[in-house]
This record gives C-alpha cells, sequence and structure tokens, in this order.
C-alpha cells in the first residue's frame, strides 16, 4: 500500500479515536477514491475552493466523512491542529458527517440521511449545465443507498437531462450484499443510460486511468464508477471484525491499528 495511503488511514485512526466515534470500515474503503480525485482528477484547490468553475464534492455517504477530512489536510485546506481538539466537539463545525453551513469552502454539502446526496449533485450538476460551466461534479455513494428511492429517482433525471458533467461514484464493498441482492449494478446503471465503468477502488492508479477517460467524454450520458472495495481495508483487524463499522479505538487500538496500517 502507497505511503500516503497509510497516512490518510492514520489520520482517519486519529480523528476517530479524538471524537470517540466514526465508521472505519466504511472510511478506509473509500479513501483511495478520495484522494485520488482530490489530488489527480478534479479541478480544485484550496485557493480555488469557491471559484464558481471548480468542481464539487459531494459525500452522499455521510458516515465516511472521516475519508475527507485526512484528504482536505493532506491538500492543505485545514490542519490537523484545528480539527483535532474540535472534532465531534459540541458546536464543532468539524462534525462527524459534513455540515455545509458551518464553513465557507471546502465541504459542498450536508450529510446525514442516506440518499440525499445523489439528488444534490444532480441539482448542481444541472444548474452548472444552464450557466454553461465548466466543472464536473462527482458523487460518492454507498452500496446500500441504492435502497433508497431518491437514488433511481435521480438517476432518471440525470439522463432525462444528459448531465455528461455527473460522475456518480458506488463504494461497493458489499455493506448490503448479504442483506439484499442487489443484481447487477452496472447493467442497472446502463439501463438509465449511464456510461460505467468498474474498477477496483484500491488501485490508485486504475482509479486516476478511469477518471481521467470519463473526465473527457461529453457524450450526454451522466458517468459512474463502481469501485470495488473492502470494509476497512489496510487494517487485517477491521476487515476481519464487524464490529469496526461503528466504532473508535481508545489509546490502545489506536496504537495497535496504526502499526497494522503502516505494515500493510
Amino acid at each position: 500500500m502507497k505511503q500516503i495511503s497509510k497516512e490518510l488511514r492514520k489520520h482517519a485512526l486519529y480523528l476517530s479515536h479524538k471524537c470517540q466515534d466514526g465508521n472505519l470500515q466504511s472510511v478506509f474503503s473509500c479513501l483511495d477514491i478520495v484522494w485520488v480525485l482530490y489530488d489527480k482528477i478534479m479541478n480544485w484547490s484550496p485557493e480555488t475552493a469557491r471559484d464558481d468553475n471548480r468542481d464539487f464534492f459531494i459525500i452522499s455517504k455521510g458516515q465516511a466523512t472521516l475519508a475527507l477530512y485526512p484528504v482536505l489536510i493532506e491538500k492543505g485546506y485545514f490542519t490537523m491542529d484545528e480539527i483535532a481538539p474540535e472534532i465531534g466537539n459540541f458546536n464543532s463545525r468539524y462534525c462527524i458527517q459534513t455540515d455545509l453551513t458551518k464553513f465557507d469552502g471546502g465541504i459542498e454539502n450536508n450529510a446525514g440521511s442516506l440518499g440525499h446526496g445523489l439528488p444534490f449533485a444532480t441539482g448542481i450538476a444541472n444548474a452548472n449545465k444552464i450557466k454553461k460551466s465548466s466543472s464536473n461534479v462527482y458523487v460518492l455513494c454507498g452500496d446500500g443507498e441504492f435502497c433508497e428511492g431518491t437514488m433511481w429517482e435521480s438517476c432518471i433525471f440525470a439522463s432525462a437531462k444528459k448531465l455528461d458533467n455527473l460522475c456518480v461514484i458506488i463504494d461497493d464493498n458489499n455493506s448490503v450484499g448479504a442483506m439484499v441482492d442487489m443484481g447487477d449494478m452496472k447493467q442497472k446503471l446502463e439501463t438509465f443510460n449511464f456510461d460505467v465503468r468498474v474498477v477496483d477502488g484500491h488501485d490508485t492508479e486504475e482509479i486516476e486511468k478511469v477518471f481521467n477517460q470519463l473526465k473527457t467524454m461529453k457524450n450526454g450520458k451522466p458517468k459512474a464508477v463502481i469501485a470495488k472495495t473492502v470494509r476497512g481495508f489496510g487494517s487485517k483487524t477491521m476487515t476481519e471484525h464487524d464490529i469496526w463499522f461503528h466504532k473508535s479505538p481508545n489509546a490502545e487500538e489506536l496504537e495497535l491499528l496504526s502499526k497494522e496500517v503502516e505494515l500493510a
């Protein structure tokens, strides 16, 4: 595993420890995707975080907000010293799920109930189409979110409006597969006239290649990337024990998990 992926995971562990909350399995499954977007793909920087033509990142699977903060730290938008003392505190702007109202840039949406981020993203993409903006909209969703009707309503809208500036990223970590058979997600999205790619969600070079391919395709079709991932990827303990779906590490566990990540 690349060193930057290890550092991001260790940051996420530390922030989870500080706020005594977090869905770390979900965070670890999507961290590589979020990093590639911010580091290699999106037209975004701390200096252009409010520019009208910036690319937008919408985090629909809000339980994975702890994947976003470490990336924004690495990109220089926040510092660990800013976030760590406050995260999760009452009235802190550094919430365990994103809160747009507490920031002037950097955070694009509120995240709470699942199924809300994709409708929000399609609205931004449609508005940008009307304004003839060059920006693209990337929205990170969980596989389980597609049990929500709002997700498919958004897909209908995106297809009808030919939102080829929209890219839906599905963190397919099989969180719902044991309960509900969702069938062939690629086939379903293609039926909605999406241009779909399937990638290894932990292979940063493959992720970058696919996003770059899709970014150049202005064919009237919304885009979708199905990222095959592993819950807790990078930590043997978290991949083997589902208690880490919603658990934060104490001091001893923080040390153990950080060592696992470093040695992965």
